[in-house]
């Protein structure tokens, strides 16, 4: 017999409405979701309002669905609400379900409480599926996968890109990959000069593209890189801290290296993104410890300035700039 309640749980908004859409269109004819789709925000509801309507026979067509969100009561420690939940409502519910109703229980939250007896009960009698954070090292799967569903091609080859720019929020990463897609149209192929254009940018992943223009001595690039993220409402004190935490992680990464750490160790010592220590582990080869060394001191000079309101902040970082560049020497060809 299929399952006729569903608990979906884990932060990743993406999995969750991925989930859900499936079990909707499992359940119900497009025809009838206007109707038969009922939803439930549990911190603002009492549970037993959904049992009610869960019990309730459709209004049209033969099959409905409750869907009830945020789920306090499985939490370990339930947020304070201005009513209690009658969970023996529910408990009585997963017990004898109606025939005619799906009911969907979504929690969006990194654990629930195992030892609950409303978690056990729905343990027995419904399907349960995870929505956890992705792991960054199947961020490749996943790129491919939205890309095909779109009808688009990336290139492996620029994937880097995206996890660069968005990390592992699979919502964030649709959203993107949809905004290329209207671009390069059903059967384009998405470039690296598009994707660098189109792509929303964060300070972390601006900040490791100024690493570069330091690495290949283009001022004219970084001096653009830290307009785009004045623009943005970044600070100078901010970025220097951001340009100081990346050069850290080169410098401790070629250290390790030295030592003969392999990648996947590294990251018990550096407390960083996976794909951080990754490209790290790219730039470290253009840079020289003696070079590290002095980029991070004038790093600390900068801000040392900065805060001492000794010249204005924007000329500061425009010095700095060139300062970190002129550091980098030219590599023999």
């Amino acid at each position: 017999m299929a399952k006729r309640i569903f608990l979906l749980y884990g932060p990743e908004d993406y999995l969750i409405q991925e989930e859900k859409n499936k079990i909707i269109e499992s359940v119900l004819p497009p025809e009838d979701r206007e109707f038969n789709i009922s939803q439930y925000d549990l911190e603002e509801t009492p549970v037993e309002e959904a049992v009610t309507d869960a019990e309730t026979f459709p209004f049209l067509g033969d099959k409905k669905m409750v869907i009830a969100y945020n789920p306090v009561f499985l939490k370990a420690k339930p947020d304070a609400l201005p009513f209690e939940h009658n969970t023996d409502a529910l408990v009585d519910y997963v017990n004898h379900p109606a025939d005619y109703t799906t009911l969907i229980i979504v929690a969006p939250y990194e654990k629930v409480d195992e030892r609950k007896k409303v978690f056990k009960l729905l343990k027995k009698h419904a399907e349960i599926i995870p929505c956890q954070p992705v792991k960054e090292w199947d961020m490749d799967k996943w790129i491919q996968s939205i890309a095909n569903d779109l009808h688009i091609t990336i290139p492996e080859s620029i994937h880097e890109l995206f996890a660069q720019e968005i990390g592992t929020n699979l919502l964030a990463l649709r959203k993107e990959i949809e905004k290329l897609a209207l671009n390069v149209g059903e059967g384009g192929v998405v470039t690296r000069e598009l994707a660098e254009d189109l792509l929303s940018h964060s300070a972390e992943a601006s900040g490791l593209k100024m690493v570069d223009a330091v690495m290949e001595r283009d001022l004219g690039r970084a001096v653009k890189l830290f307009k785009d993220l004045l623009k943005a409402n970044e600070e100078p004190i901010a970025l220097i801290a951001l340009l100081a935490s990346q050069f850290r992680i080169i410098s401790q990464v070629k250290t390790l290296k030295q030592k003969g750490y392999a990648q996947n160790k590294m990251r018990d010592y550096i407390r960083s993104h996976p794909y951080v220590i990754k490209m790290a582990l790219k730039r470290e080869r253009g840079f020289t410890n003696e070079e590290l060394n002095q980029i991070i001191q004038e790093l600390a000079d900068a801000d040392l300035m900065m805060k001492q309101g000794h010249m204005d902040k924007v000329l500061t970082f425009e010095m700095l700039l060139y300062r970190l560049i002129h550091i980098k020497k030219p590599q023999k060809v």
